[in-house]
């Protein structure tokens, strides 16, 4: 059983936030509360290291849900690498110019968002013989207290930048209830390929209780 850590609370909050539904692939539509994958990168934002492993408990939500629509500008793919051919044996590497590339698409994305998020890590194997639950804590309280962090965390995008701080008793929910239908857990990358799985996401009072895996009431396709 791997070393867990107590329970670490963390506020977030920011102006906007957009947590992509993946079954709408053209335009980005946000889920009403924030997915676990998100939270986990939040938490790795702020303290990173292949020592430990992020989860999520709890995602309280502490401001109206509030929806928001804009165009922004995105590009219609990505930049590839050389193929191994060219690169082994030279060649012209493919050319790519997001000027020339961008496009204009609807983004329906959440508006004026403050939550706390309750989360834990456990140990890797990437541990080393130095490294123990204690030292890890200290550094993620001491970060959060400092506002330091590994890298700068978002909400969703880039562009929709978080601030973050600890979160101060009480924590103070809306009082809100609703069924959030399916909600994307996590994706499991592994040699044989990527699989997504989901869970049934309920609000309840606040809240959104989060199944510590895949298999503890969450859904598979």
């Amino acid at each position: 059983m791997p070393q867990r850590s107590p329970l670490l609370k963390m506020r977030v909050k920011g102006m906007f936030a957009c947590f992509s539904r993946p079954e709408l692939k053209v335009e980005r539509v946000s889920y009403a509360v924030p997915t676990p994958s998100a939270v986990c990168g939040i938490y790795s934002a702020v303290l990173w290291k292949p020592a430990i492993r992020w989860h999520v408990q709890r995602i309280h939500v502490c401001r109206p849900i509030q929806f928001v629509a804009f165009r922004r500008n995105e590009v219609n793919s990505v930049a590839s690498a050389p193929a191994e051919e060219t690169i082994r044996n030279g060649g012209p590497a493919p050319t790519f110019f997001a000027d020339t590339d961008r496009a204009q698409r609807n983004t329906v994305a959440l508006y004026d968002v403050e939550y706390v998020f309750e989360s834990f890590f456990t140990m890797t194997e990437g541990a080393g013989e130095s490294d123990n639950v204690t030292k890890f804590v200290d550094m993620f309280q001491r970060r959060l207290e400092k506002g330091q962090c590994f890298m700068t965390p978002y909400l969703g995008c880039r562009e929709f930048s978080a601030e973050f701080s600890p979160a101060e008793e009480p924590i103070r929910p809306v009082k809100d209830d609703q069924d959030l239908g399916l909600m994307l857990w996590g994706i499991s990358f592994t040699p044989s390929g990527n699989r997504a799985h989901f869970f049934r996401a309920r609000l309840e009072k606040g809240t959104v209780h989060v199944p510590e895996s895949p298999e503890e009431g969450g859904i598979s396709p």
